[in-house]
């Protein structure tokens, strides 16, 4: 049934937690190398930084807790109530001095990522017209990509220089932060990870905006007829949810389809996320912003393509084709750096757009979009926290292998390389085989097609 008014305007609000979720994940590869020099980290700290963040399993951990929740007690409760726990860990990461106090704000982060997931994802869907639910969809991906482009954008301009390279433009108000803090004296160290410290600033700032607009939301219909229902009949278990998940034919083969084609893209795409201006400065010889220019170009062409060709063509066009178009183009742009060299600055351009491009048509927001259609709304988010916790959770264990196999200093980028094609291909292969037929009905329609009288 129809009751999804003013869904455009909740979509770009619940969007905040997706603009949040993205950014703590670039805030972190953004200074991951000022924070290495600062606090004399090795590949191994930085792998554990990766997998315990809102990248791998600290999301893992949140998504799992979060579905469940947002499923027992609402949508809008544990997104909004969720800001408080952002905003804790962000303000960890901020005044860190210490290896376990960064560790313990990426994982408080990442916790927080995990939990507000399925909860907005699930939300935006619930609330969003049958012609425009893709379209929402997109927007809230659109959000995913604003985060990173702006906070590339400050760590371009807030970056120290190395070598020959010259400093942002705005260095000199980090050193006189910095200055205020600890002293015109500090290390140089100490002084440039302030350009990361202030950007995860930025961070506390808007979590602190969202969680005001959010309160302000109306609750999810579709999930209060939901619960409705449910309390007409018996009355459910605290773990009815995950055991029927587990038990229905149809959710299983639904859970395998999607984590066919997430969990294989995530692992490169975690990669990109937490590890990109690290690549860019070891194997790439790029200085800090450099490498965050280049990001930041590559995430405008993100933004670009999912605004332009998801969210406003994906209710429209045939998606089996939108999806195999967009995944094929990102086994090119790795092509590209495994036969012509990511030295080459031609083909790190190339890369660069070409990445930026398929990244706009990703599979995540494809997943987005059918892992909300796909399951009832009475376990809908706790399906999209189990399926989220298998993702982040195989991207934490892939992040201790993905450095082992990159080495010190990118000599082992070629092997890495070639690993990440193999992983598209393979979610090329599922997802177009596999393109569900959700496009152009109601949720209710797609939950009376796929699970009939068994629901």
């Amino acid at each position: 049934m129809e009751h999804k008014k003013g869904s455009l305007k909740s979509t770009i609000t619940v969007s905040l937690t997706n603009y949040l979720d993205a950014g703590a994940i670039v805030a972190g590869a953004s200074g991951l190398t000022l924070w290495q020099n600062y606090l004399g980290l090795t590949e191994g700290h930085l792998g554990w930084l990766n997998a315990i963040s809102a990248n791998a399993f600290g999301a893992a951990i949140g998504a799992i807790i979060g579905g469940f929740l947002a499923d027992k007690y609402g949508r809008k409760k544990i997104y909004t109530y969720n800001m408080l726990v952002y905003m804790l860990g962000v303000a960890i990461i901020m005044f860190t001095i210490n290896f376990p106090m960064l560790l313990a704000g990426f994982l408080i982060t990442g916790i927080s990522v995990g939990i507000g997931v399925p909860a907005s994802w699930t939300y935006i869907s619930e609330n969003s017209e049958v012609k425009n639910r893709g379209r929402n969809m997109g927007i809230s991906q659109f959000a995913w990509g604003v985060g990173p482009t702006i906070i590339l954008i400050l760590g371009m301009l807030l970056a120290p220089g190395k070598g020959d390279a010259s400093a942002g433009v705005l260095f000199e108000y980090v050193k006189d932060v910095a200055a205020m803090f600890i002293g015109s004296d500090a290390s140089i160290e100490a002084v440039n990870v302030f350009s990361s410290r202030l950007i995860f600033g930025s961070l506390f700032i808007v979590a602190f905006i969202a969680w005001n607009l959010q309160r302000k939301l109306d609750e999810s219909k579709d999930w209060l007829e939901a619960k409705q229902k449910q309390s007409l009949e018996k009355k459910p278990s605290v773990f009815s949810s995950f055991g029927t998940l587990f038990t229905n034919k149809v959710n299983i083969r639904t859970i395998l389809f999607l984590a066919g084609i997430y969990v294989t893209w995530n692992m490169v795409a975690s990669v990109m996320g937490f590890f990109q201006q690290h690549i860019y400065e070891t194997a790439g010889g790029l200085s800090n912003e450099q490498a965050n220019m280049v990001s930041a170009i590559q995430w405008l062409v993100i933004i670009g393509v999912t605004y332009f060709g998801f969210a406003m063509t994906v209710d429209k066009v045939n998606q089996r084709w939108l999806y195999f178009v967009g995944t094929l183009i990102g086994i090119l742009a790795w092509c590209i750096l495994i036969f012509v060299g990511i030295k080459n600055h031609v083909a790190l351009w190339t890369f660069t757009i070409l990445w930026g491009i398929h990244a706009g048509l990703s599979v995540q927001a494809f997943y987005a979009l059918w892992a909300s259609e796909l399951f009832p709304a009475k376990y809908r988010a706790a399906a999209q926290g189990v399926m989220f916790f298998v993702v982040r959770a195989i991207a934490a264990i892939w992040g201790f292998g993905f450095v082992f196999i990159y080495g010190e200093h990118g000599e082992g980028f070629h092997t890495a390389a070639n690993v990440m094609i193999g992983l598209l291909i393979v979610a090329l292969i599922i997802g177009t085989i596999w393109t569900p037929k959700t496009q152009g009905k109601t949720l209710e329609q797609i939950t009376e097609e796929r699970y009939g009288d068994d629901i």
